[in-house]
């Protein structure tokens, strides 16, 4: 089973990327980001076209997620929003039923900067994601999508740089080891330990092209499932070429489970 994140930064503006992505690799399930979506824009028929359903949170020209799921796949128990979060009308978060699992779609706030509201909130919804895990039961849980946080200093180009910013502080990533702490794995950090892999680059000074970059989109899956662990990549490829987002997706792949 294969499953994907990528924060689109504007599934309109992306959508003919967007479509070379799932022909290219046919994800069961891909989970989207920033999807930048009035209620009601979504587009919907273009993914049918392409052979995936998919359910949407949308709230106009900021935030947005979505997940959609290949045909033969159902999206049940659609849910969106996130108990807790500071501003539900911002659109950050969305779960659904898919293939024996709880997929979520999560765009966690930036943060601005320290010590700022927005900062604050960006906090506040690390811990209601937190709160929601440690509070799940039933089909295991995987949470996917752009965390704007760095889990560790590997996954900064030059932690020295970023002391003081958002994204790498001890505020940030204490509140997502809780997350982790609550039964769920980094399926990238799993299978690539020492690794580098980027999935944020600025799209200023060329800063792609010169490897300076962050792992800030995750895909966190329940420990249960680290046996079905495959394979983990980013595809670089989609960081490229005309009006690329600034993310890339990342590609999570499980071994399929026995029936039982």
């Amino acid at each position: 089973m294969l499953l994907a994140t990528w924060n689109v930064n504007s599934i309109r503006m992306r959508l003919p990327r967007v479509l070379e992505f799932l022909d290219k690799h046919r994800p069961d399930v891909v989970c989207m980001q920033e999807t930048k979506c009035d209620p009601g824009a979504f587009p919907h028929g273009e993914l049918a076209e392409a052979g995936y359903r998919a359910v949407d949170h949308s709230a106009g020209r900021w935030a947005g997620v979505a997940i959609a799921a290949r045909a033969g796949h159902e999206l049940g128990q659609p849910d969106a929003g996130l108990p807790g979060e500071a501003d539900p009308a911002e659109a950050r978060f969305i779960q659904a039923d898919v293939a024996g699992l709880r997929v979520a779609s999560v765009y966690v706030p930036n943060g601005r900067a320290v010590g700022t509201e927005a900062f604050a909130a960006k906090l506040a919804f690390l811990d209601a994601m937190a709160g929601a895990a440690s509070a799940h039961h039933g089909a295991p849980l995987v949470l996917m999508g752009d965390m704007n946080v760095a889990p560790a200093d590997l996954d900064v180009y030059e932690p020295a740089l970023f002391e003081g910013a958002t994204h790498v502080t001890e505020d940030e990533r204490g509140r997502l080891r809780r997350i982790l702490d609550t039964g769920l794995v980094d399926a990238y950090r799993a299978l690539h330990p020492g690794d580098v892999g980027f999935t944020w680059w600025d799209y200023r000074q060329g800063h792609f092209h010169r490897g300076l970059g962050l792992r800030i989109d995750l895909a966190l899956v329940a420990a249960d499932l680290e046996p079905q662990l495959r394979s983990c990549g980013i595809d670089r490829d989609f960081r490229k070429g005309a009006k690329p987002s600034d993310h890339a997706p990342l590609l999570v792949e499980l071994e399929e489970r026995p029936a039982r």
